[in-house]
């Protein structure tokens, strides 16, 4: 247990000196407030600053309840800078009831959850700790395994996403991706990759959106679809379309080309712009191809699509690959094929393409 009644006559110091700084009459008139932020210097090495910001949001008369939930923490795994992080995240759980948590912990240790794990997930995100057992942490942990299939993976995904326990528009909006057709691997994909798709106010528009061009639910193209029409606001998605139609696109052009890789209006609108002008002005090569080719978009200019671009016109001026060949293989492939493909079988040719290669690549 620890000793919250002697406190350093030097930490009374910097604390009347703080609080002369700050709000003169505070100290002396909040007996409350001087003996939470001492407790939080003494007991869990907060800075007087961090102490009296976060006795701001929380305070307290006796230091019984603040004791027995540190005491709770130790004797669950919990080192003193995890502890003092918690409370920096959450003044407010010096008073909470260990009787109240530990159901918590019990039952994530059910499903496989070490230690470890429940150390870190509370670490993360302590409001985790206030969530309801039977409202919240129960009914999410079984939607969620519904998706992932295994205890394992759903633990993982808590992990990642401790928030999950604490969104109330979560359960909603599966249910409305469910009722949409979308699939559980789709809905597995937005868990994963930007589950803050999930906690949205306005999903179902987006989601029409999406089927509107032709995406089927049940495939994971789905839930990429949805992820970039929500993360791109309607004004930066318009003005990367009247970039595109600036470069001969038609509207159509640009949906059968997001239809193709949706990832690929991610791409910033310099970044659209930087790879047209490569592809149109200094290669004179047809717009229109790209759209064949959309995940280009998202490939490094300068280290991926430049040199290797630069290449392929080489090879193209002098008649060693034919302008109709596919145009898609020579950027995906991994450099060491790309190499050995277009660069080292051509034996007369190979000391140009190399110089070529490297220079456009910026490398000496």
């Amino acid at each position: 247990m620890f000793n919250s009644h002697r406190y350093k006559p030097l930490i009374y110091l910097n604390l009347k000196v703080l609080f002369q700084r700050t709000q003169p009459h505070m100290f002396c008139t909040s007996q409350s407030h001087s003996l939470t932020v001492s407790y939080l210097i003494n007991n869990l090495g907060f800075t007087p600053q961090s102490a009296l910001n976060a006795s701001k949001r929380h305070r307290f008369k006796t230091p019984h309840k603040a004791d027995l939930i540190i005491a709770f923490f130790k004797t669950h795994g919990f080192s003193h800078s995890q502890i003092a992080s918690i409370v920096a995240k959450l003044p407010k759980i010096l008073s909470a009831n260990p009787e109240r948590i530990l159901p918590k912990f019990q039952f994530l240790a059910s499903k496989g959850a070490s230690t470890d794990d429940i150390v870190l997930l509370a670490t993360r995100n302590p409001r985790f700790l206030h969530s309801s057992l039977k409202n919240n942490i129960i009914p999410t942990y079984g939607m969620m395994n519904t998706f992932f299939e295994s205890d394992q993976k759903t633990l993982r995904c808590i992990a990642s996403f401790p928030a999950l326990f604490m969104e109330p528009r979560l359960p909603k909006n599966v249910k409305l991706l469910a009722d949409a057709g979308v699939s559980n691997s789709a809905i597995r994909h937005l868990y994963r990759t930007r589950v803050s798709v999930l906690f949205s106010s306005d999903l179902r528009k987006p989601v029409d959106e999406v089927k509107e061009l032709g995406f089927d639910p049940s495939s994971v193209k789905f839930a990429i679809a949805l992820l970039a029409k929500k993360t791109i606001r309607k004004s930066l998605w318009d003005a990367k379309v009247d970039i595109l139609k600036s470069w001969g696109w038609s509207k159509e052009t640009t949906s059968q080309a997001f239809r193709r890789n949706p990832l690929c209006m991610l791409s910033s609108k310099d970044k659209i712009n930087e790879v047209m002008k490569l592809w149109v002005n200094q290669l004179g090569w047809d717009p229109l191809s790209l759209a064949k080719i959309p995940w280009l978009f998202g490939y490094n200019l300068e280290r991926r699509i430049i040199p290797r671009a630069f290449v392929l016109q080489y090879l193209l001026s002098r008649g060693l690959r034919n302008k109709n060949d596919d145009l898609s293989t020579p950027f995906y492939v991994s450099e060491e094929l790309f190499f050995n493909k277009f660069v080292e079988c051509f034996t007369k040719e190979r000391s140009q393409l190399r110089k070529i290669y490297y220079e456009k690549k910026g490398c000496s």
